[in-house]
């Protein structure tokens, strides 16, 4: 628990050196503080796509999240994969949702993938469900691997109402 602490304390120091540094505006850059850092909340500091990002946890390590029971379109082409259709547009979707704020992870039966990403489910501080905002939207489409498989059913009918509406992946 003191290692814990110590670094959540060196990771402030870090973060508020970076506000005090350049225009000095404190307001610049979100600080991670401790109680949020106790409390569980991460802090985004990179969008990889539509459905993965980089965040730090409140000690000195980032780790890399990939949203369950989803799947965003390519935002650009990488190895064999290539940029999908609303690739782009569900990255900067994703980003809008996170950028500078802090998230909260559950996780379902397994905590990692083969890649070694975090599993999870994300939720933003005023209790916005991540995965199912980028559904609901037509940002990405319904992608469950078991075990993982919570809400499954939930993501199902969010899929079905962005069709039905004609939300982004869905336009004509």
């Amino acid at each position: 628990m003191m290692k814990r602490v110590i670094a959540i304390v060196f990771l402030i120091s870090v973060f508020n050196a970076s506000c005090n540094s350049g225009s000095g505006n404190r307001n610049a850059v979100k600080t991670v503080s401790e109680e949020t850092a106790l409390a569980g909340f991460l802090i985004i500091t990179k969008v990889v796509d539509g459905d993965t990002f980089w965040a730090v946890d409140g000690t000195s390590k980032s780790i890399k999240v990939r949203l369950i029971g989803i799947d965003a379109p390519e935002s650009r082409n990488v190895f064999k994969k290539k940029q999908g259709y609303y690739g782009k547009e569900a990255k900067e979707y994703l980003t809008t949702l996170l950028k500078g704020k802090y998230v909260k992870l559950e996780y379902d039966v397994d905590r990692t993938d083969q890649y070694g990403r975090t599993l999870a489910y994300v939720y933003l501080e005023d209790g916005t469900f991540v995965n199912a905002e980028l559904l609901k939207n037509g940002y990405a489409m319904v992608m469950t691997i078991p075990p993982n498989v919570k809400f499954a059913d939930v993501f199902v009918k969010h899929q079905q109402e962005a069709r039905e509406n004609k939300r982004g992946l869905w336009k004509e």
